[in-house]
C-alpha cells in the first residue's frame, strides 16, 4: 500500500508506541486538558477528593484505608485507561508526524531576483511570490507552483509512493509540495506559502492530532454526557442527607464510587480516541482530513459530484486527428492548429503541435518578431488562439467557435458539424479552428477513461452514492464519457459558477454533497462542499480548498473515505449503546450495597448475590475501569460497516451492544467479587 511512510509494525516499535502513550495519560491529568472532557474530569475530581479522604484517615488510623485506598487507586486507573485510549489513537499519527519531520529538511533555494539573477538562500528565508530555480537532484524548497518548465519529481516522501510523478506549468498538475525531489530536466517554481504555512507542516499537525477540532456530532454528545453527568451529580449530593435522615450516611468513598459508575465513563473515555482513530484511519489511506467534520460528514454523503479532466479520465486529452472543413486543405488546418497553440503550455496544446509537427512536418516557429498577440483560454470565452500578419486565429469549443464565426455571417459548415457529432458519440473532444472568423474544419482530442472507473461506481451506488460527472465539455462528448466511466448524470459545459449553483441546489434539496477534483477551476466547488476532495496532483488551490487531501489522487477514494466516515458514526453509536447498557448493571451492584444494613428490603435487587456492600461496591468500581481497557481495540479498529439499512442497523446495535452492555457487567461484577472474597480485599 501507498502513502504517507508510516514506521514498520514490529514489537520494538509497539512497545515504544505503547511506552509513549503511557507516558502521554500521565501528561494529559492537567486539570487544563482533562476538563476538555467533562465526563473524565469528573472522575479526576473525585479522586483526588477520595485521596485526600485517604491521607486524612492514615493521619486519623481509620479503620477503612484499605478499603479507601483500593477504591481510590481503581478511580485513578480510570482516568489514566482513558488518557490512555486517546494517546493510543493518538501514537500513530505522532509516529508519522515524526516521519514527515524527517523530510522537512533545510534546503537550499536558487532564488530569481528583480534583476533576473540567482541568488542562494536558505529555504526557510523564501516568502510567498518568491520564484525559485529547482534542477534535476535538488530538494523543491517550498510549497508552490511550476510557471515554466517540465520536471519529473520524487514525491515519495509525502505520499510513499516510489514512482515519479510529472510536474509542469498550465494545466492541473502544477502544484509541488516542499521537501520533494526533482529527478530530471528544470522547473521555475513560484512559492505559494510562506514557512511553517506548508502543506507538509499543515500535514505534521494533523496527523498528530494537534489540531483536531471536535466535530458538531461529538460536541452534541460531549453536551449529553456533560448533562447526564451533571443531573447524577446533583442525585449524589442530595443522596447524603437522605441516607442521613434514614439513618444510613455513606462515606466519601462509597459515595465518589456511587458517582462514577452512575455516569457514562464508558463512552467518556473512549470518545475522543473513536474520533482521532476514524481520522488516523483515513491517513492510513492516503487522505489527509483536513477536519473531524468532514469525516463525520462524510458517512451520510447523498451525491458526489466529480470532475471529467484528471478524475475520471487521465487527464492528458491527446491531438489524434485533423478533420478539414470543404474546400481547405488539412494542411492549411494543422499550420492555422499549431500557430494558435504555440503558446498553449496545456497537454492538449502541446499535443496539437506535435501532431501538426508528425503528420505534416510542420515545426514551431518564432514569433517575437511579427508582433504576435497570443490569446489565453478564458473560461468565459472557452477559445484561444493568435494575431499575427492580419491573420486572426482561434481554436476552442464547438459552440463558442460557432458563435464566434457567426458574429460575421459565417456558419459552421454541416460537414464540419458532422465531424463533431460523430467524435463526441464516440467519447473524444472536438475543438474546431477558425481562420479570421472563418471555420477550417476539427481537432480530435481523445480522452482516456481510469480503469476501474466503472466497478468502483457500481459499489458507490450500492452505498446510496449518486454520481455526476462534471465537465466542460459538449452535452454529447459528456454523455459518451459518462456512459463510458459509468456514473449516473452529468453536467455539461460547466463553468466555476454552475458547479457551484449544482451544489447549493443539492444542498438545498436537504442533500449532503461531495466533490472530488484537481483544478483550479475546482476550488470554489470544493469549498462549498460537504464533503470537499482535492487530487494531491492537483493545484495548490485546490488543496487549499478541500476539506480533504487525497495523496492517491483517486477519484473514487470517496468509497474508502465514506466507508469510514460509517464507521466513525457507528462505532460511536454501538459504543454509546454500550455505555448506556452497562451503567444499568452497575445500579443493581452499588444502589442494594449502599444501603443493605439500613434496609434488608433491598436486599431482593442483589441479584448478583454479591458478598458483602464493600466487595460490591469496590466490583462495580473495577469493573468500570476495566471495561474501558477492555473497549479500546475496538474503538480504534472501529466496528465494521456493513451497507445495511437504517433499521437494520439499529437492531443489531440493540441485540449486540445493548444486550452486550447489560450482560458483560454482570458477568463482570460477580467474577470480580469472587475474586475480591477469595483474595480476602474487602
Amino acid at each position: 500500500m501507498t502513502g504517507i511512510p508510516k514506521p514498520k509494525v514490529n514489537p520494538l516499535a509497539e512497545k515504544k508506541m505503547v511506552m509513549r502513550a503511557v507516558g502521554d495519560s500521565f501528561r494529559k491529568l492537567h486539570p487544563r486538558t482533562m476538563v476538555k472532557n467533562p465526563v473524565m474530569f469528573v472522575v479526576e475530581v473525585g479522586a483526588v477528593i477520595t485521596t485526600i479522604q485517604l491521607l486524612w484517615n492514615a493521619l486519623h488510623h481509620d479503620s477503612l484505608i484499605g478499603f479507601g485506598l483500593q477504591i481510590t487507586l481503581w478511580l485513578w486507573f480510570t482516568v489514566l485507561f482513558a488518557n490512555f485510549a486517546e494517546a493510543m489513537a493518538e501514537g500513530r499519527g505522532k509516529a508519522q508526524a515524526d516521519t514527515l519531520r524527517k523530510a522537512r529538511a533545510e534546503t537550499q533555494a536558487h532564488r530569481l531576483t528583480q534583476e533576473g539573477c540567482i541568488e542562494t538562500v536558505p529555504g526557510s528565508k523564501l516568502r510567498s511570490g518568491d520564484v525559485v530555480m529547482v534542477s534535476a537532484g535538488e530538494f523543491v524548497p517550498g510549497d508552490g507552483e511550476v510557471i515554466e518548465g517540465i520536471a519529473s519529481v520524487d514525491e515519495s516522501a509525502i505520499t510513499g509512493e516510489s514512482a515519479p510523478v510529472i510536474r509542469e506549468c498550465g494545466g492541473d498538475r502544477s502544484a509541488v509540495t516542499g521537501g520533494t525531489r526533482v529527478l530530471s530536466d528544470e522547473i521555475k517554481v513560484q512559492i505559494t506559502a510562506n514557512p511553517g504555512e506548508t502543506f507538509l507542516d499543515r500535514m505534521i499537525s494533523l496527523v498528530e492530532g494537534a489540531s483536531r477540532q471536535k466535530t458538531p456530532n461529538e460536541i452534541a454528545l460531549n453536551i449529553l454526557l456533560a448533562g447526564l453527568t451533571i443531573i447524577f451529580l446533583l442525585a449524589v449530593a442530595t443522596l447524603q442527607p437522605f441516607a442521613i435522615y434514614s439513618q444510613a450516611p455513606q462515606n466519601i468513598f462509597v459515595l465518589v464510587s456511587l458517582l462514577v459508575c452512575l455516569i457514562p465513563t464508558t463512552i467518556g473515555g473512549l470518545l475522543s480516541a473513536i474520533g482521532i482513530a476514524g481520522m488516523d484511519r483515513l491517513i492510513q489511506r492516503n487522505v489527509i482530513a483536513m477536519s473531524g467534520r468532514a469525516v463525520e460528514a462524510s458517512g451520510d454523503v447523498d451525491i458526489l459530484l466529480l470532475d471529467k479532466t484528471g478524475t475520471i479520465t487521465l487527464g492528458n486529452r491527446a491531438a489524434t486527428q485533423f478533420l478539414a472543413a470543404p474546400g481547405v486543405a488539412e494542411t492549411d488546418l494543422a499550420n492555422a492548429a499549431q500557430l494558435s497553440s504555440l503558446a498553449d503550455e496545456t497537454p492538449e496544446g502541446r499535443s496539437i503541435v506535435v501532431l501538426a509537427k508528425e503528420k505534416y512536418g510542420l515545426r514551431g516557429r518564432d514569433l517575437s518578431a511579427h508582433g504576435t498577440i497570443f490569446i489565453p483560454f478564458s473560461a468565459q470565452t472557452r477559445m484561444s488562439g493568435v494575431d499575427l500578419d492580419g491573420r486572426e486565429i482561434r481554436k476552442g469549443a464547438p459552440e463558442a467557435i460557432a458563435r464566434y464565426a457567426a458574429e460575421h455571417g459565417n456558419r459552421v459548415p454541416a460537414e464540419v458539424q458532422k465531424q463533431v457529432e460523430e467524435i463526441s458519440n464516440s467519447g473524444g473532444t472536438p475543438l474546431l479552428v477558425a481562420e479570421n472568423r472563418q471555420v477550417l474544419g476539427v481537432i480530435a482530442l481523445t480522452d482516456v477513461v481510469k480503469g476501474g472507473m466503472r466497478e468502483r461506481f457500481d459499489h458507490l451506488r450500492a452505498m446510496g452514492i449518486r454520481t455526476m460527472m462534471i465537465t466542460g465539455d459538449n452535452p454529447l462528448t459528456a454523455a459518451a464519457i459518462a456512459r463510458h466511466a459509468g456514473v449516473d448524470d452529468f453536467l455539461a459545459q460547466a463553468r466555476p459558477e454552475d458547479k457551484m449553483a449544482l451544489i447549493r441546489r443539492e444542498q438545498a434539496s436537504g442533500r449532503l454533497v461531495a466533490m472530488t477534483g484537481d483544478g483550479t477551476n475546482d476550488a470554489p466547488a470544493l469549498a462549498q462542499a460537504d464533503v470537499g476532495v482535492a487530487m494531491n496532483t492537483g493545484t495548490q488551490a485546490a488543496k487549499e480548498a478541500g476539506n480533504m487531501v487525497d495523496l492517491d489522487s483517486n477519484p473514487t477514494k470517496l468509497i474508502e473515505i465514506v466507508e469510514i466516515g460509517k464507521q466513525l458514526l457507528i462505532t460511536r453509536g454501538a459504543l454509546t449503546t454500550f455505555s448506556v447498557a452497562n451503567d444499568v448493571a452497575k445500579y443493581f451492584a452499588i444502589i442494594p450495597a449502599m444501603f443493605a444494613g439500613a434496609f434488608p428490603q433491598l436486599g431482593v435487587l442483589n441479584v448478583m448475590h454479591l458478598a458483602t456492600p464493600q466487595s460490591a461496591i469496590l466490583s462495580a468500581v473495577i469493573f468500570n475501569a476495566l471495561i474501558i481497557v477492555a473497549l479500546i481495540p475496538l474503538a480504534l479498529r472501529g466496528v465494521r460497516y456493513r451497507p445495511v439499512g437504517a433499521a437494520a442497523l439499529l437492531r443489531r446495535n440493540l441485540l449486540i451492544y445493548g444486550l452486550g452492555g447489560i450482560v458483560a457487567p454482570f458477568l463482570g461484577i460477580k467474577l470480580l467479587d469472587i475474586a475480591i472474597r477469595f483474595l480476602h480485599l474487602a
